[in-house]
């Protein structure tokens, strides 16, 4: 089973490579672009075929080691 992880910091926490990236979006001519947040994706191939046990499962591994909870969020999707 795939389960896809998207880890974003929290609102408030300073994003400076989001920040540097937006910069950089202005120097190209993208003067659109209001804010960029970075974050990161991590797809984990489960054995388990239970999708709420997979997202459990999950959600423990971002507890424990995947995020930083004190200043990241997280968002499991089971595909």
């Amino acid at each position: 089973m795939q389960v896809r992880v998207d880890i974003t910091l929290k609102t408030g926490v300073l994003d400076p490579q989001g920040e540097a990236v937006h910069h950089a979006l202005g120097t190209l001519g993208f003067d659109g672009v209001n804010s960029v947040r970075q974050g990161k994706v991590i797809l984990l191939d489960l054995a388990e075929t239970d999708p709420a046990k997979a997202e459990a499962d999950v959600a423990a591994m971002c507890e424990k080691l995947l995020a930083n909870t004190v200043i990241e969020n997280y968002a499991i999707t089971v595909l």
